[in-house]
């Protein structure tokens, strides 16, 4: 079940909070995400698949931060033009998480990108984000996955195959994180999805009723996580989802989020610039209702101008 869910009037009738982001300090968090487009990216591709639609790449392009991105690549049958997708996976998840969903675009027309992040790779350039008494490297690595994800659109819209007018981004979870920065900093997006993202860092690590992370919050000591939160946090979507604009977001939340409360979803929804729309369903984190893959689906029928194809295939 899904349920639009109009906010925008409701939210601009509300004052501005006292801590209101101002130009400046955005143009500031943007400078973090900087990085070096000259450089090489130094791809290595192999094919590991073939299927009916098009064939499964395992490649590896070179991170502005050093070392290598794995990442797999989606290519559909043909000569193109198609529209490039970039994937952000969830943080606990890996690249694998939305290779059946670029399948599926691949015969709607899309070449699809899928990296993984610096916490996924081999030493030596394997990065880790649970310094929890030293919140500034993982809020670096944080910024190092976005920049490797900027990277990755220079991958795609360098491809000859693609229009990179048609660019969109589907990120979930953490992806979801990456990408309101992304749409904030890079406007090479024509359309963004973000799936259950949350608004701030503290709506996970401080407020929530999920049993695991409550036993986790009780076994740190006093101000720890309080200081986590505040130093990653730095980086949180609700400082970026309100400079999305004019890139048109498709916002998708679970009604059952074990993470994080309806709270943290109308906060990060009342930031959000418009254009937006914004879907809720019966369905934990991981939104595996088959609804919301055909809303994303369309989203981009619309938005990139995908071809409309059965999702499922009819068997026999």
């Amino acid at each position: 079940m899904r349920t639009l869910v109009a906010l925008a009037a409701l939210f601009s009738l509300l004052p501005a909070p006292a801590h209101a982001q101002t130009t400046t300090d955005f143009q500031s968090l943007a400078r973090l995400f900087d990085y070096d487009a000259k450089q090489p990216l130094d791809v290595h591709d192999k094919i590991i698949e073939e299927f009916s639609d098009g064939a499964l790449h395992d490649i590896t392009y070179t991170s502005p931060k050093g070392g290598p991105v794995d990442a797999y690549l989606v290519v559909p049958r043909g000569k193109g033009p198609f529209a490039p997708i970039l994937f952000g996976h969830w943080g606990n998840g890996t690249r694998a998480e939305f290779i059946p969903e670029a399948k599926i675009y691949a015969k709607a027309g899309a070449v699809s990108l899928i990296p993984d992040y610096p916490w996924d790779r081999a030493q030596p350039w394997y990065r880790s984000v649970d310094h929890y008494d030293k919140p500034e490297l993982d809020r670096d690595n944080e910024i190092q996955a976005v920049i490797d994800l900027r990277r990755g659109i220079d991958l795609l819209v360098a491809r000859s195959d693609v229009d990179p007018a048609l660019l969109a981004y589907i990120g979930h979870s953490y992806g979801a994180q990456w990408g309101s920065i992304l749409t904030a900093v890079d406007k090479r997006m024509k359309t963004t999805i973000l799936m259950a993202g949350v608004a701030e860092l503290g709506d996970i690590y401080l407020r929530t009723n999920d049993p695991g992370l409550t036993d986790f919050r009780k076994s740190q000591a006093a101000g720890v996580l309080e200081k986590y939160c505040e130093v990653v946090g730095e980086i949180d979507a609700i400082h970026f989802v309100g400079h999305a604009a004019p890139i048109p977001l498709l916002l998708q939340f679970a009604n059952y989020e074990q993470y994080f409360d309806k709270t943290s979803m109308q906060h990060y929804v009342g930031t959000a610039s418009d254009p937006k729309k914004v879907l809720y369903y019966d369905a934990a984190h991981d939104l595996n209702d088959f609804q919301a893959l055909e809303d994303r689906y369309d989203w981009l029928v619309d938005q990139i101008h995908l071809r409309h194809e059965p999702i499922l295939q009819e068997t026999k």
